[in-house]
C-alpha cells in the first residue's frame, strides 16, 4: 500500500505541471527512505514552485518536512516521513540519474495514485 505522503507529493507535483514524475519503492534496498519521488522542472523557478507546492499541500494535510535542502540550486530534496522528493532541472536529473542508481527498486505507476 502506497503511503498518503507519496500520494500527496505526486498530486502536488502534478498540479504544478512537474515533468516525468516517477515513484520508486526503495525500502527493501536501503534504510535511507521508503520511497523516492523524482520529478523534473522546466527551470530553477519551476523547481522552486514545485517545492513550494509540495510544502504547501503537505502542510495543509498537517505534515511538516523533516528536511528540505537545495532551494537555490537545480536539485531540491524534500524529506517527509520516509518519503524523499527529488525535484530536478533536466540537466541535474540527467547528471545524477537516480533512476539508474536505483534501477533494482520497484517502480510505482503514478497514474493509479492520481486517479484515487
Amino acid at each position: 500500500m502506497i503511503s498518503d505522503t507519496v500520494k500527496k507529493i505526486v498530486k502536488a507535483l502534478d498540479d504544478k505541471k512537474g515533468n516525468d514524475i516517477k515513484v520508486i519503492k526503495i525500502d527493501e534496498l536501503t534504510i535511507v527512505a521508503d520511497y523516492f519521488v523524482i520529478v523534473t522542472g522546466n527551470s530553477n523557478t519551476h523547481i522552486r514552485a514545485l517545492a513550494d507546492e509540495v510544502e504547501f499541500q503537505l502542510e495543509e494535510a498537517g505534515m511538516t518536512a523533516d528536511h528540505i535542502e537545495g532551494r537555490t540550486t537545480g536539485w531540491v530534496v524534500m524529506e517527509y516521513a520516509g518519503v524523499v522528493a527529488h525535484i530536478f532541472t533536466e540537466e541535474a536529473r540527467e547528471y545524477y540519474n537516480l533512476e539508474r542508481l536505483w534501477e533494482d527498486a520497484e517502480k510505482i505507476d503514478i497514474q493509479n495514485l492520481l486517479d484515487e
